[in-house]
């Protein structure tokens, strides 16, 4: 016996409810979803706040002049910040040139189909090594890494010193050992997030290539990282903020020194080194001003590394749909 399914008469309550505005619980949903937003706003928003308004005392006395001058000297008010600028870009910078070949790679390998047993040993390790407290890497550098910088890696890099980023004081406490420690410690972000992206490449990219007689480097050089080079783009990124804002880990081995110089083997200074060495000592309504005001410029330069992300991301999308 057959049942005849309606195909007129009153229309059934789902129709009806939608017309009606829907289910309560999509209104309370969206009020949910929307609040969660406007908390992440809200908080970012105090946050500028909270940087800006106790920096006015600087901001309006110098201007530009802070982030131009080059001079630091709290006992006679005398505020720059370029130093620290520089010392921030030099340290970032050169932490992720170290850690993105080494990230990428373990990323392309812990990616790959078919391997053996040491991947899974592999991929914890470098989850563990994000969840490895700063200070914790900050007390490693000093003890270990510092004395293997001072007797022996600086040393065989300094017969280059005719190139001038390796010349400079042979102390083990400079730009060059902070950049090492940063790239260790947002090798990570890179490798974990880069690992993520390539296994979203589609399968049909990779078997199409190795079917045209393309090797496994070209599939992968030529057919996959470009595929999974927004992603990428944005693992980098995320490394590069990491390792602008990292503090204790570089305050320990960077040296503590306010200069610029094109020497990496010279002690230097960050933002972020100069706000936790310097903040809880300080005295004065101009320094504490000039100490938030560090604050201020350290999230205007992540702003803006975010800001180049998502233009190159933009681009990067716009080129790839183009090309299809």
């Amino acid at each position: 016996m057959s049942t005849a399914l309606p195909t007129g008469g009153a229309p059934s309550a789902a129709p009806a409810l939608l017309r009606r505005g829907g289910h309560p619980g999509d209104a309370v949903f969206k009020v949910a979803v929307y609040g969660a937003a406007l908390v992440v706003l809200l908080a970012a928003a105090l946050i500028l706040y909270e940087v800006v308004a106790p920096a006015q005392p600087t901001i309006s006395r110098d201007g530009i002049g802070f982030v131009t001058g080059s001079r630091w000297d709290p006992r006679v008010n005398v505020f720059g910040a370029l130093p620290f600028i520089y010392g921030t870009l030099v340290t970032s910078i050169l932490a992720l040139v170290l850690a993105l070949p080494i990230g990428l790679g373990i990323a392309i390998y812990l990616a790959r189909e078919g391997l053996g047993w040491f991947r899974a040993p592999l991929g914890t390790a470098v989850e563990l090594l994000a969840a490895v407290p700063s200070v914790v890497f900050g007390i490693w550098a000093l003890f270990v890494l510092v004395p293997v910088m001072r007797d022996s890696v600086e040393p065989a890099l300094a017969h280059l010193a005719f190139i001038p980023i390796f010349a400079g004081p042979l102390s083990g406490t400079s730009f060059f050992t902070a950049g090492v420690v940063l790239a260790i410690m947002i090798l990570p972000t890179l490798a974990s997030i880069s690992r993520d992206v390539i296994r979203t490449v589609p399968r049909e990219l990779r078997e199409g290539s190795l079917a045209l007689g393309a090797t496994e480097a070209e599939t992968t050089l030529k057919v996959v990282l470009p595929a999974a080079r927004t992603g990428i783009t944005g693992a980098i990124i995320l490394a590069l903020g990491r390792a602008m804002g990292e503090t204790i880990a570089v305050t320990m081995v960077i040296g503590n020194a306010p200069q610029m110089t094109a020497h990496l083997f010279s002690p230097g200074y960050t933002l972020a080194s100069i706000i936790a060495n310097e903040f809880p000592e300080a005295q004065g309504r101009l320094f504490i001003s000039a100490l938030i005001e560090m604050a201020a410029v350290l999230l205007l330069l992540s702003a803006l590394v975010n800001a180049v992300a998502r233009v190159l991301l933009v681009r990067g999308t716009a080129r790839a749909r183009a090309a299809r």
